[in-house]
């Protein structure tokens, strides 16, 4: 990895304002200060020498794993991470790399015995030693901890799952950079580190815009470039349902928005299986009883309005909860949905549930009065609710669903993980978690709303800490997690990437890094590099730091 280091600030003197930018005495606008090998989101704890070791030449440079269990996992990660380190990108041809090494061999930038002599000790390459690979996937107990030892002949790194093993190989790549001599080398460093939250999540929605695979793979290059550790798929929505359904093959037959923006099953196991060996895992949402409008070739499935006479408008709203039909729909559904997906949980939604139609539909008012709810909605929704979370827990999966369920009353399962996203969130944390229930947090890191770039929103996002609420230590304690959402209505392939990173890596260091890690300033530098490292290994990752530039050819 090359060093991303400030170059070409003028001679004159210059000050470093509060925001982090670099201004001359003239009153011009200098790069932003970038950090040097330091790595993002930041360690539990960190010691870095001033003795650096210079990388030995790739022909001799050596990744490997020192323990004798096998780990496929491992043996993909460590090639992966060979090429990042060398030449800046996970995957390159046979034939760029002897080139790319040609080139770089020309400008020094390895250990040469010949050239170098005893004068440097070169590090000649890095031991990883697991003791356990039985985890065919990753899930919210896995280990993810590990420390890192810089140190001549070998680094060495030591995690109990291969989960771990590939979090230090991402710090290892971040600790390398380019010396003033143009060398790729490493500062003498050991390294403690496990993440705070077991819960590091990313919404991105497919629904209002499909995303290609393409981008669906750089998405999660980038949660693994900044060890985030759940991807959740929102997959459908009202707008389209290009989710290919083994059972129900004519739900994406009619409801995407064309037969090309559909994922096939053998794309959904892509993405499981990518994810996976990056140490992520995937958690889809269909969210229900609302948010199901392109689920309308279901026969039934869905609430028919009426007008004030009893025909039907012709407009249709959420799933009809009275029919018996509808669970009978759900439960061979969600039972593919659970086999298709490895992941334990999996999110039902619950929000946004509009009344008006139920209230328009007869036969719901005839049941509402047989069931004794007056003209409370909220007990059909809880009605809903009990029935269908009964079907997702029989098949022993873990339901997360949004706050409006517990909001509106619905007393579910303690096991339920409630995901809150509305305004005020600390007293929603309070409300939850004081009810006995798991929790996790994405109402102030909604990165689809953007901001006004100047303004650097990413400082804000930063500056959340999950647990500032009233609660007690116990009610904390259940907030296990939070995730950054990306809503697709405004974005697509054009620019998904872009909008939601760099922004994503200060959601990242918030659930990773200890919670005293909140200097905004010198996070500022670390961003900027992380940013930077990021578009060196292929992502458009946005400037969101201020003018500046990154040191390589193509980047800026």
């Amino acid at each position: 990895m090359l060093a991303l280091s400030v170059i070409g600030i003028l001679s004159a003197v210059i000050s470093v304002h509060g925001n982090g930018q670099i201004q001359s005495e003239f009153g011009r606008p200098v790069q932003q200060l970038q950090s040097t090998g330091a790595p993002w989101p930041q360690p539990q704890t960190m010691t870095s020498a001033t003795v650096t070791f210079p990388l030995a030449d790739p022909s001799t440079f050596r990744i490997y794993q020192k323990s004798q269990t096998l780990c496929p996992v491992l043996d993909q990660a460590f090639a992966r991470y060979f090429n990042i380190i060398f030449f800046g990108t996970p995957e390159m041809s046979e034939e760029e790399k002897l080139m790319k090494l040609r080139d770089m061999r020309q400008h020094g930038r390895f250990w040469n015995a010949s050239l170098h002599g005893k004068n440097l000790v070169a590090l000649m390459g890095l031991s990883v030693n697991i003791s356990d690979c039985s985890e065919m996937f990753p899930s919210l107990e896995s280990s993810e901890n590990y420390t890192l030892d810089v140190s001549e002949p070998f680094a060495s790194l030591t995690a109990h799952s291969q989960w771990g093993a590939l979090r230090g190989l991402e710090t290892f790549s971040q600790l390398v950079y380019e010396s003033s001599l143009a060398m790729l080398v490493v500062n003498k460093t050991s390294i403690t580190d496990f993440p705070r939250f077991a819960h590091r999540g990313f919404l991105v929605d497919t629904s209002r815009h499909f995303l290609p695979m393409d981008i669906l793979l750089q998405f999660l290059d980038a949660m693994a470039y900044n060890k985030l550790n759940v991807f959740h798929w929102h997959i459908v929505d009202d707008q389209s349902f290009p989710y290919q359904s083994k059972e129900f093959p004519y739900m994406s037959q009619k409801g995407a928005y064309s037969p090309h923006y559909v994922y096939s099953q053998s794309d959904v196991q892509r993405v499981i299986s990518y994810a996976r060996d990056r140490g992520i895992r995937v958690v889809p949402e269909f969210d229900t009883p609302g948010h199901t409008q392109s689920w309308g070739s279901v026969k039934g499935l869905l609430t028919p309005c009426e007008d004030k006479s009893g025909k039907p408008t012709g407009d249709y709203g959420p799933i009809n909860p009275i029919l018996n039909s509808t669970y009978a729909f759900l439960k061979p559904f969600f039972q593919e949905i659970f086999k298709v997906f490895p992941d334990s949980f999996i999110h039902v939604g619950g929000d946004e549930v509009s009344f008006d139609c139920w209230k328009s539909n007869k036969d719901i008012q005839n049941f509402m009065a047989k069931m004794g709810y007056g003209q409370n909605y909220s007990k059909l929704e809880a009605y809903y609710e009990k029935r269908f979370l009964g079907i997702v827990e029989d098949l022993l999966a873990k339901p997360i669903v949004w706050q409006e369920v517990v909001d509106n009353g619905v007393q579910v399962n303690l096991d339920t993980v409630v995901h809150v996203w509305k305004q005020p969130w600390q007293s929603e944390l309070n409300n939850v978690t004081k009810k006995g229930y798991k929790a996790l947090l994405s109402t102030p890191w909604y990165l689809n709303q953007g901001g006004n770039p100047y303004g650097q929103p990413w400082r804000q996002t930063y500056d959340i800490e999950p647990l500032k609420f009233n609660g007690t230590a116990a009610q904390k304690a259940l907030v296990f997690g939070g995730e950054a959402c990306m809503w697709g209505e405004y974005v697509d392939a054009t620019n998904v990437i872009q909008r939601s990173w760099p922004r994503g890596c200060a959601v990242a260091e918030r659930l990773w890094s200890a919670e005293n890690v909140r200097d905004v300033n010198e996070a500022a530098s670390r961003l900027a590099e992380q940013r930077c490292r990021m578009v060196r290994r292929g992502l458009k990752a946005e400037p969101v730091t201020g003018p500046g530039f990154c040191e390589f050819p193509g980047s800026n």
